[in-house]
C-alpha cells in the first residue's frame, strides 16, 4: 500500500534552500519515492490554511517514507532544509 508525504515550507532563506531542492530528489529515489506536487499553484477551497510551498511525495509503503525521513541519505539535506526553512510534514498511508 502506497504512503503519501505531505509537506507545507515556508522558505526563509531561498537562496541556501535552493541547494536543498537539489539535493532532496535523490535521496527521494532510493527509497522508491517520487513527487507527486512540488511548489505548484495551489488555492484555497476552503478554511484559512494558506500553503506555502506545498509538496506531496509518494513511497511504496508507510515504512519506506518513515525510512527515508530517518535515513543517512537524506540527513544532510534534512539540515539544510530546517537551517533554511520552517516545516510542517506527515506521513499518511494511501488505499
Amino acid at each position: 500500500m502506497p504512503a503519501y508525504v505531505v509537506v507545507n515550507i515556508d522558505v526563509l532563506y531561498p537562496e541556501r534552500y535552493a541547494e536543498y531542492v537539489q539535493r532532496a530528489p535523490e535521496s527521494v529515489a532510493r527509497f522508491g519515492g517520487r513527487y507527486i506536487a512540488r511548489a505548484g499553484r495551489t488555492d484555497v477551497l476552503e478554511g484559512d490554511w494558506i500553503p506555502k510551498r506545498f509538496v506531496i511525495l509518494e513511497f511504496p509503503t508507510y515504512e519506506d517514507a518513515k525510512a527515508w525521513w530517518a535515513s543517512e541519505e537524506y540527513a544532510d539535506a534534512k539540515a539544510l532544509r530546517h537551517a533554511t526553512a520552517t516545516t510542517q510534514m506527515v506521513v499518511t498511508e494511501g488505499l
